[in-house]
């Protein structure tokens, strides 16, 4: 009889310790890839009242969620292994740290998880219809299509896409990170993320010739580094899983980047890569405060000029660093001389901060005039030629 009642204690203190645990994103194995997985959508809020542990919400228990401040879902892609996007919590911290606002992670590991893309990606429109039915019901409760707010990963990118066009693109927002490209490229807009999904959509694209989308999917189209090989990310097979990933995740950390005070990445619209590596895209043509659009939360600065371009949409580029914060600083060097004699000869041009740091660089190329000088956070300085008639010296 003690022995029995013994036990009927440990099980309770055992419940007891599973209720008071915060829930968290499924996490799957392996096996479960490749046996495959049915679909199941859990969420989970997070607000400044408590934003470390999350309340798994549905639309008849809304948790702390309140309807009067914005609500941004955050909701990821394929899962081949069915381990959790490592950058969930970095990312939900962040966006609480600049607003308070309600956050909902999309936990759809459970259908996400499978060594079939071709499997998750059919799943994508079942996801949007759970989001549909839940923001119907916020809608309902009081809140507004305004105030919603869809960051979408990869697949994710486009089941925004897909709730936004469920709603004629009345909602307030949706940020595209690096939207899925195979099975997706050269469909029809209402078979993807596109610009009419929401009051204002913009997109980083980093994996253009592998995982992500090449075309323009938003209002505003980011590319960094041209949207191919990302510095700091492996450019062999030899680095591993990095290798077939890393520009693809590129563009959550280029977003997370912009939750940060010290790091805001300015953007340049132009026609391509190439004109703006070549100096023609150094002005934005806005009388706006922010002369240049930013990258990431803060994109959205732009919306309204924007909107009286006919059609609402740009490309804009930037080059970044290999490392963290990832910004980095442009200037451009114009060099003019009187002389119109041909002469060889060199260039030393020395940059010194804030703090008293130094760096120079030499030019000593005499058949170019023009150069673009990068200045990186860590004082590196980096000339990239542009062609142009011959120095004269």
């Amino acid at each position: 009889m003690l022995r029995l009642c013994f036990f009927i204690s440990l099980m309770c203190l055992v419940r007891s310790d599973t209720d008071e645990t915060c829930p968290s994103f499924t996490r799957l194995s392996f096996h479960s890839a490749v046996v495959g997985t049915g679909l199941q959508v859990k969420l989970m809020l997070y607000t400044r009242r408590d934003p470390t542990c999350a309340q798994v919400i549905n639309s008849t228990a809304l948790g702390n969620l309140n309807v009067t401040k914005r609500t941004t879902f955050i909701i990821h892609g394929f899962r081949p292994t069915g381990s959790p996007p490592v950058w969930i919590g970095d990312l939900v911290e962040g966006l609480l740290s600049v607003e308070d606002m309600n956050v909902v992670v999309v936990d759809w590991n459970r259908g996400a998880t499978t060594i079939l893309y071709n499997s998750a990606a059919d799943k994508t429109r079942k996801v949007a219809t759970v989001l549909k039915k839940f923001i119907d019901h916020l809608l309902i409760k009081g809140a507004s299509l305004d105030d919603i707010y869809m960051i979408g990963v990869s697949l994710g990118a486009h089941i925004s896409g897909f709730v936004g066009e469920e709603y004629n693109g009345k909602l307030g927002r949706i940020t595209g990170l690096d939207p899925a490209g195979p099975l997706f490229n050269g469909k029809p807009p209402e078979d993807r993320l596109d610009p009419s999904d929401a009051q204002f959509v913009d997109v980083i694209h980093s994996d253009i010739d592998a995982l992500g989308y090449k075309e323009p999917l938003g209002n505003i189209d980011f590319y960094p580094n041209g949207g191919l090989d990302q510095p700091g990310c492996p450019k062999t097979i030899f680095g591993g899983m990095q290798y077939f990933k890393c520009d693809h995740q590129k563009s959550v950390y280029l977003y997370l980047s912009s939750l940060t005070e010290n790091c805001t990445v300015t953007a340049y619209p132009c026609d391509s890569y190439r004109d703006y590596r070549n100096g023609k895209c150094v002005s934005c043509g806005t009388p706006q405060k922010e002369s240049c659009p930013l990258l990431g939360y803060y994109a959205d600065n732009w919306k309204d000029y924007l909107t009286e371009k006919d059609p609402p949409m740009t490309k804009a580029y930037f080059d970044t660093a290999e490392e963290k914060p990832f910004c980095i600083y442009h200037y451009f060097v114009d060099i003019i001389t009187w002389n119109k004699n041909i002469r060889r000869g060199s260039i030393t041009i020395k940059l010194k901060d804030k703090a008293g740091n130094t760096t120079e660089s030499k030019i000593d190329q005499p058949q170019l005039c023009r150069y673009d000088l990068v200045l990186m956070e860590n004082i590196e300085t980096v000339f990239q030629p542009i062609l142009c008639p011959k120095l004269q010296l």
